[in-house]
């Protein structure tokens, strides 16, 4: 599949060939499945030693004729610990178990059973991956994905840039990128933060944004720029390309282009 690279200021120059990776059957369903993968559930437990911290040594001993033993009190089993004593005398407070006050909590979450929920086969990975790059250069998908792109017709896909746009500044990066993607495009582009309508704004959700275009750059290339978001070839991912759907606006630099090829072959 050949396409053709702009420059700067909006002109198609030479043509490159893509690699056979950006060919490949779109699996939706696949992709889904590593994204569902991929996602991170923070784990939480409370302190393994809370409820612990105190002199009740587990059970006291109820034999009789035993010295410091619960025998002949009408005490309930349970570990306890010492406040005060006169003689043989105890003066005993409940500890460590979840009926007694300040004891742990019982059946708590557990780290343990937060980690590494998912595994994904690497061949699947790799064929999700490439199925999202496909996805990207598909004007059919792209349009799927945004809904104001419903009734448009996309005849610039793939968009691939000359990799001197990791050399400009911000403000030439934006001006160039206006004149490749058309007004559009453009619009989709560039992520906008907004106040959330409603009772949301008041529960640690104030602000919503779109997800924006994303510029894939090579592996030893750099941009810094806050319109959009940046990833580099050899640290690229499905969550990248198709998290809240398959088909992303999404710009390569022509170094990208290569390097995904040897990463992809």
């Amino acid at each position: 599949m050949k396409t053709k690279i702009y420059t700067i200021d909006g002109k198609q120059e030479k043509e490159i060939i893509l690699p056979n990776c950006f060919n490949e059957t779109i699996r939706e369903d696949l992709i889904q499945k590593i994204i569902e993968a991929k996602k991170v559930w923070q784990p939480y437990a409370p302190s393994p030693v809370a409820g612990n911290q105190n002199s009740a040594s587990g059970k006291l001993i109820h034999q009789r004729k035993v010295w410091k033993s619960q025998y002949g009190r009408g005490m309930s089993r349970i570990p306890r610990k010492q406040m005060s004593r006169r003689g043989s005398q105890f003066h005993w407070v409940g500890a460590t178990v979840p009926n007694t006050r300040g004891g742990r909590r019982a059946h708590v979450p557990k780290v343990v059973s937060m980690i590494g929920l998912a595994r994904v086969n690497k061949k699947e990975l790799k064929l999700a991956l490439m199925s999202a790059l496909s996805a990207t250069v598909s004007a059919k998908w792209v349009i799927k994905r945004y809904e104001r792109l419903k009734d448009e017709k996309i005849t610039n896909l793939p968009l691939v840039v000359e990799s001197k746009i990791t050399t400009l500044k911000s403000k030439e990066v934006l001006s160039g990128l206006k004149k490749i993607l058309g007004e559009k495009l453009y619009g989709i582009a560039i992520q906008k933060k907004t106040i959330r309508k409603g009772i949301g704004k008041l529960r640690g959700r104030k602000y919503k944004n779109n997800a924006g275009m994303l510029l894939v750059v090579g592996n030893e290339e750099k941009l810094k720029i806050t319109a959009f978001d940046v990833q580099k070839a050899n640290k690229l991912g499905v969550n990248d390309l198709a998290n809240g759907g398959v088909g992303r606006l999404t710009v390569y630099t022509e170094t990208a282009i290569k390097d995904l090829g040897a990463k992809l072959k």
